[in-house]
């Protein structure tokens, strides 16, 4: 890659990012590749990456390393030119290039591992899908997510949620998730049993391990404090109710979930925001499998494909479709927000 190419890069970051409502984030990107260049390990590294600075999400990994400095205390000045203060654009754009300078071989070492990112408010988006399975199965569920991060997710039927007048969860739990319904709310009066939940990820984060928390949360947008609110609640939740989680490779995960999933339960394997990232290969090993245990599952022992993904003709939003066995229907449900801030039901 060019250095136009990686500053362009930066340029289609901030665009994104002020989109999804981070103007800070937004400036930082900006302001970033004005601060760049050879005489620091930094700026060398991020200047002549190797790989794709969009899949790889480059930007971020800079932005998170400069928050992770903010969160851990180590940069004063930089903590103090980050929300809720407010400072000049200048101001903020000498405190990074004195912090980049300061914190060189930190950085460096920070943005060779790809963003971490476990987004509570996509629950909001995947429970409707669910509860869809449970009430046309009437049977409980048995979840698997690839691409799980923390796997905070897997928790998602102890959290609470309002669409507008409706209500579904209990309304003593610490994650609350209110999305913006657009049209008609999702249907939600179904009961969710979840006899088992497993997740895997190429680098899962461990919650009780304190650098990746923190590593965790440094992806998340200094001017968005709800969202790292609701990160917080939901380690709490994940601390008082664990789950599998598992370091490997998505398509050997779902080769051994689909090969021991268990009997009188619906197995729904879901993800939100991850399959762009995997290898066409990957891809190709997970729809295979899936075509090949949904053809002989049962309306006892059915499947299901539960996914938000973007789609390559939409954009601006991702879309959450549904495919089930045994008949193989795919269905379409809804559009739906990145982060989980709005939903516009479908199915």
């Amino acid at each position: 890659m060019t250095e136009i190419e990686i500053r362009a890069h930066f340029e289609t970051q901030a665009a994104s990012c002020h989109r999804l409502g981070s103007p800070f984030t937004a400036i930082l990107c900006c302001q970033l590749p004005k601060l760049l260049d050879t005489h620091t390990a930094t700026g060398r590294k991020v200047l002549k990456w190797h790989g794709d600075p969009g899949s790889d999400a480059l930007a971020l990994r800079l932005c998170g390393a400069l928050h992770a400095l903010v969160l851990s205390e180590m940069e004063p000045a930089l903590a103090d030119s980050y929300p809720p203060y407010k400072q000049r654009e200048g101001a903020l754009q000498e405190v990074v290039a004195q912090a980049i300078a300061r914190h060189d071989p930190f950085i460096v070492d920070f943005i060779d591992s790809p963003p971490q990112t476990n987004e509570i408010a996509r629950s909001a988006m995947l429970l409707p899908g669910l509860l869809l399975v449970a009430r046309e199965t009437g049977l409980p569920l048995a979840l698997g997510e690839i691409g799980a991060s923390a796997g905070l997710n897997l928790n998602l039927d102890r959290f609470h949620y309002i669409y507008e007048n409706r209500q579904w969860g209990g309304a003593a739990s610490p994650v609350k998730l209110s999305p913006r319904v657009e049209g008609d709310p999702p249907p939600l009066e179904v009961t969710l049993e979840i006899v088992s939940r497993a997740g895997c990820d190429r680098m899962p984060v461990e919650i009780s391990n304190p650098s990746q928390r923190l590593r965790l949360k440094s992806y998340l947008w200094p001017d968005q404090p709800h969202r790292m609110e609701r990160l917080e609640a939901a380690m709490a939740v994940a601390n008082a109710h664990p789950f599998r989680l598992t370091q490997e490779d998505a398509a050997d995960f779902v080769d051994r979930e689909m090969a021991s999933r268990p009997d009188n339960a619906a197995y729904v394997l879901m993800h939100s925001i991850m399959w762009q990232y995997l290898p066409e290969a990957t891809k190709a090993r997970i729809e295979a499998t899936l075509e090949r245990h949904g053809a002989g599952a049962t309306a006892t022992a059915p499947i299901a494909h539960l996914r938000m993904e973007p789609v390559p003709s939409e954009s601006g939003h991702a879309v959450l479709s549904l495919t089930m066995w045994p008949d193989g229907t795919a269905r379409r449900l809804a559009r739906v927000d990145f982060h989980g801030r709005w939903i516009a039901w479908e199915g």
